[in-house]
């Protein structure tokens, strides 16, 4: 068998994507990057180019970890970052489900006794307290700190 001629146009071509997806590393936060399972040379490169502050030496830092980038496989590190942008759609699904849980546990009494029976781990004493805060600040107009922290808690409930 012949190997697999690839143009200098390709390669150029996957290069300068590597290099935009190592650019995509480098703007996420510090606890997106945390979570990622990154090799430890591009987790330094990558840590190294948010310290930077000028343009061109920046500039060369992303190619340089556009180039580790060639020696690994990229498309885990795809995945996480469509994770991460909530990209993917089972991120997008179980965000749905929590949503759909949360909402209906605001206008709904008898949800959470579904949600009991469907997770029973939960902390309802928790969630009992959450959902009366919500629906607090809900009357009142405020800030929906309750409602994200009732997010939280499902999400840790569900264990999605």
């Amino acid at each position: 068998m012949q190997d697999e001629i690839v143009s200098k146009t390709r390669r150029k071509l996957e290069m300068h994507e590597l290099q935009a997806l190592g650019a995509e590393l480098v703007g996420l936060s510090a606890a997106h990057l945390e979570r990622m399972a990154l090799p430890a040379a591009l987790a330094q490169a990558v840590h190294e180019a948010r310290r930077i502050a000028g343009h061109e030496a920046r500039r060369r830092q992303v190619q340089y970890i556009g180039k580790l980038m060639r020696g690994i496989d990229a498309a885990p590190i795809r995945a996480q970052l469509a994770a991460v942008h909530g990209g993917s759609a089972a991120e997008r699904a179980r965000h749905r489900r929590l949503e759909h849980w949360r909402t209906r546990l605001l206008e709904d009494d008898g949800a959470l006794t579904e949600l009991a029976a469907a997770h029973p781990a939960s902390d309802l004493q928790q969630l009992r307290a959450l959902i009366r805060n919500a629906r607090r600040e809900q009357a009142a107009g405020r800030a929906p700190r309750a409602l994200r922290e009732l997010f939280r808690a499902l999400r840790e409930a569900t264990g999605e």
